[in-house]
């Protein structure tokens, strides 16, 4: 029954045992379920305190009804994936959970350093273009790379870092970043070479879906140079991989502070009514939807920023929490359209608190809209 990935049957075993939790906790996706609440692994120091913590964390975590992991292969110049693998091994290794029940996420783009930042970084920079044969624009900016064979590189790293044999969502890390150097012409090119690439990696076993996790990509407006199109992004997808593609999932900022994926309406999308081609410019996330991407919330606590700014009227309309963290983690949790809100936890106490608003159900649609309205 063991398998190197995330399978329907896996999660479904996972959710059935936290069945004391709310029963929109669990979303099914693509033949997953999975936690409305991810775990996330990008802040804090390189010391072996704060990994300990994030390998503690993640163990709890998963324990407690949490079996999304996102990290990436820069986060903590890659200490955030090896804490991801140390707390994978404990948990396998103690039967607590299996692999086909964890979905593991992580992302290449950006230029990692291996533990520490190297005395000489043009020199690491040249030596990691030469592994390669790559040009030096192939990266932008001394921190940026989507070339095929960089990010089939970077898989390779994440794999062993991880000890996973397959790995269940691969993004590609702020491709937006590329927009400041390129023009749109070459972006288009590179990413279609990405996302070629990326469907070779699925084909081959070594990711099962990927995506874009972005900062500002998806949340700007069209004129902003960042600025990236879902429809763009979908259409290149359905070109390499034809309507069975793996580009499924997106990842962006959404928290209480930062709300444009369901306030801003940036993003076209193309329907036909009565026989006729209709254009629309929907928000994010209901853009998402209808091109059956998952939606994933990152800085679901804006960095902790929502701490003690949870207005008394949005506690009130939100059911009373204990804390504003809860608070503001279920308002995410609710918001229709969003898969996975992720927070980051670096101790057992955070998990805890924080895996406390997963036990309610989210507050309906009208409830949410009429609470964003106020």
């Amino acid at each position: 029954m063991y398998t190197d990935f995330a399978t329907q049957r896996g999660t479904q075993r996972y959710a059935q045992r936290f069945a004391h939790l709310a029963p929109d906790h669990f979303r099914a996706r693509y033949g997953l379920h999975i936690s409305s609440m991810g775990i996330g692994t990008y802040q804090g120091g390189l010391d072996a305190e704060r990994s300990a913590g994030y390998v503690e964390s993640i163990v709890a975590a998963v324990e407690q009804g949490c079996n999304l992991i996102d990290t990436a292969v820069n986060y903590r110049h890659m200490r955030s994936e090896r804490d991801v693998g140390a707390a994978l091994t404990r948990l396998l290794a103690a039967g607590t959970a299996q692999r086909d029940e964890l979905i593991v996420c992580t992302k290449g783009g950006f230029l990692p350093y291996d533990g520490v930042p190297p005395t000489d970084r043009l020199a690491y920079i040249q030596a990691r273009l030469d592994e390669l044969d790559l040009a030096p624009l192939d990266m932008v900016g001394g921190v940026h790379c989507m070339a095929p064979a960089y990010l089939s590189q970077q898989i390779g790293i994440s794999l062993a870092n991880l000890g996973l044999k397959s790995i269940d969502v691969y993004y590609l890390h702020n491709p937006e970043t590329q927009l400041q150097y390129v023009t749109p012409d070459e972006f288009r090119a590179r990413l279609r070479a990405a996302f070629e690439r990326l469907e070779q990696e699925a084909a081959d076993g070594r990711i099962r879906f990927y995506g874009i996790a972005t900062w500002e990509g998806l949340r700007v407006g069209q004129n902003d140079r960042r600025y990236l199109p879902l429809s763009q992004l979908v259409e290149i997808a359905q070109q390499v991989g034809g309507d069975q593609h793996r580009f499924r999932f997106v990842q962006f900022p959404f928290n209480l502070g930062m709300l444009e994926a369901v306030t801003d309406s940036n993003q076209p999308f193309e329907r036909e009514v009565a026989g006729k081609r209709e254009k629309l410019t929907l928000p994010l996330l209901a853009a998402a939807r209808q091109y059956a991407l998952v939606a994933v919330g990152s800085a679901g606590l804006m960095q902790r920023e929502v701490l003690d700014n949870v207005p008394d009227e949005v506690m009130a309309a939100l059911g009373g929490w204990e804390s504003d963290v809860q608070a503001a983690l279920h308002f995410n949790r609710s918001t229709p359209g969003l898969t996975t809100t992720l927070v980051g936890m670096s101790t057992p106490a955070h998990v805890a608190e924080n895996l406390a608003a997963a036990k309610r159900t989210g507050i309906d649609g009208p409830t949410f809209w009429r609470l964003l309205q106020g």
